[in-house]
Parts: structure tokens; sequence; C-alpha cells
């Protein structure tokens, strides 16, 4: 049984009883995602920002930033990209880890080669290549997106961009004493707890903001069109693909019976790629929430690097295959 279960249950309970809506039609779909992804993102914000503070208590700024130093810079850009490869990239990680690297004195272009491997190295997408085209086709996939993370995340740490940060994220000052040797885990605990608090606060107005308009847009899966427009033979595929896919709203998993069906369809590898990586790294509602850390000049450029990373990464995929 899932862990999200008895969420799941709540959430039909709402939408189908006491709301009376049809399982099917478009509204009651609407609010049943919104319900129960509202739901599941509360729950891992609050988890996942209070283990990565109770952690970094046990971990001084001063050490991390050490290690992580503009003298070992590009060392730290690849250690963030392969952290990357490991770590689900989603609305309630995104905010709270990057705030935490912040916090602890990683430095922002080291930060952004960990947000743009995170989604562009996907560990479903990489099981579903394994399964398909076996393992020399995922390293091919790794490669070329920890190399994109870390030399994207090497130049922009170099063009100083740190004035383009909000301004709140500098003045966070999380679990201040919580550095100190002397204090037991009950008192780390009730840091974290506080913490935790007040950056959920922050943060889930913005989170109800994009689950609401991928709510909007959710079921809406164009294998149809995508198949028609950027099939084979089609130089812009790939572009075209990643426009169709800003939109929309879904994990790795919820996109792969998709990326399954058009390439059944005849839809190269690489154009399907692109689409999946679109999908769950630049939809709309991803962006809402990371404008919540990031001015509008920041975003733009992180949402052209990625974009560019997604559609090179999609065309070495179709001329190697």
């Amino acid at each position: 049984m899932d862990i999200f279960s008895p969420i799941q249950l709540f959430s039909d309970w709402v939408s189908y009883s006491l709301l009376a809506l049809q399982r099917k039609s478009v509204a009651g779909n609407a609010v049943n995602f919104f319900i129960t992804d509202s739901i599941k993102i509360l729950i891992l914000l609050f988890v996942i920002i209070f283990i990565v503070t109770f952690i970094r208590s046990y971990l001084p700024p001063e050490k991390i930033k050490k290690v992580l130093s503009r003298r070992f810079e590009l060392i730290g850009n690849i250690l963030a990209a392969l952290f990357g490869i490991i770590t689900p990239f989603c609305t309630c990680s995104a905010v709270p880890l990057f705030i935490g690297f912040v916090e602890s004195g990683v430095p922002l272009g080291v930060t952004f080669s960990y947000l743009i491997s995170a989604p562009m190295v996907n560990e479903v997408a990489a099981v579903l290549l394994l399964g398909l085209f076996g393992p020399k086709i995922v390293l091919l996939y790794i490669a070329s997106g920890v190399t994109i993370a870390v030399v994207v995340g090497f130049i922009l740490g170099r063009m100083k961009l740190e004035h383009l940060v909000e301004d709140y994220v500098w003045k966070i000052k999380a679990g201040k004493t919580a550095t100190e040797t002397h204090l037991s885990v009950k008192e780390r605990s009730s840091e974290a707890y506080t913490y935790t608090v007040d950056l959920v606060k922050k943060v889930y107005p913005y989170v109800l903001i994009g689950v609401g308009v991928g709510a909007l847009i959710h079921g809406y899966a164009p294998e149809n069109l995508l198949a028609k427009i950027a099939g084979k033979g089609n130089h812009f595929a790939v572009p075209v693909a990643v426009i169709i896919g800003v939109p929309l709203y879904s994990n790795a998993a919820g996109t792969i019976p998709i990326v399954k069906s058009l390439i059944e369809k005849g839809l190269p590898i690489g154009t399907a790629l692109s689409f999946m990586m679109a999908v769950t790294a630049l939809s709309f509602p991803e962006m809402i929430i990371l404008r919540k850390v990031l001015k509008l000049r920041l975003l733009a450029i992180y949402i052209a690097v990625l974009t560019l990373g997604i559609i090179f990464t999609g065309y070495l995929f179709n001329i190697v295959l």
C-alpha cells in the first residue's frame, strides 16, 4: 500500500462524494489532483525542510563553505551535479535545498549545477532508458546532463549573479546556534521545527498557486499532436517538443506512459526525452515555485540555460541513435 493512499482516499471522498463531481470529468480530475498534490507537497515540504535543517545543524556552514569554496569551485560544481542525479527535483525540494545551499555558504554557481543536474538527469528516466536501449545510452544521458550542469554552473558562478537572488534568502539565519556542539538532539529538533514552520509559511502559498495551475491542465497529454508535428523529418522537432511540454505539470513517473506512447508512434527517443525533461524541469508551476527565491532576471537566465541544455540533449540522442 502506498504511503500516500490515505491522502488519495481522502481526496476521492472530497471530490466525488462530498462535492459530487464526476470521476472522469475535467472538473473532477482537476479538484482531485489539486487536493491530493497540495496535501502531498505540504507533507513532503515539511519533512524535507526539517530533515535538511536538522542534518545541517551538525554541519557548520564554515566547513561546508571551506569544502566548496571558490578555490575548489569547479570540484564543487562536479560534486553538486553528481548529487543532483540521486536527488529528486520537484516543487517541494527546489526551494528548501536552494536556500540550504546558499545558507551554508555554497557558491551560487555550484548551487546552479545542482539545480540544473537534478531535473536533467532524472533517475526514473535513466531506468526507463536502461530498459529500452541498454547501459550505453544511459551513460550518454547521464554524462551529457552532468557535463551541461557543471559547465553552465561554473559559467553562471563567474557572472556574479548573487544580487539576483531574493533578498530574504540572504537574511535567513536558520539554526544559527545549531552549529554549537553542545546542543542536544531535542534542542536541534526544536530549532529545525521552528525554522521549518517559518519557511513553509513563506513558500506554501506559492506551492498552492503552482499546484492550482497544474490542476487546470492536468490530464492534458498531447501525444497525437506531438507525434504529428514533431515526428521524423522535422528538424525543429526537439524545440517543438520542449515548447509543448513546458505548460504541462507532472513528475517523471507520470510522463513515462506518454513517452512510451510517443516512441511507439515513431517519435525519435531524443525528441520524446526532451518532452519529458521539459515537463519535469521547465513546467510553469515549477517556475512559480522557483520565483520565490530567484528574481525575474535570474529566473529567466536559469530557464534559458536549462532549455538550451534540454534541446542539446534531445538533438544529441537523435543524432547518436
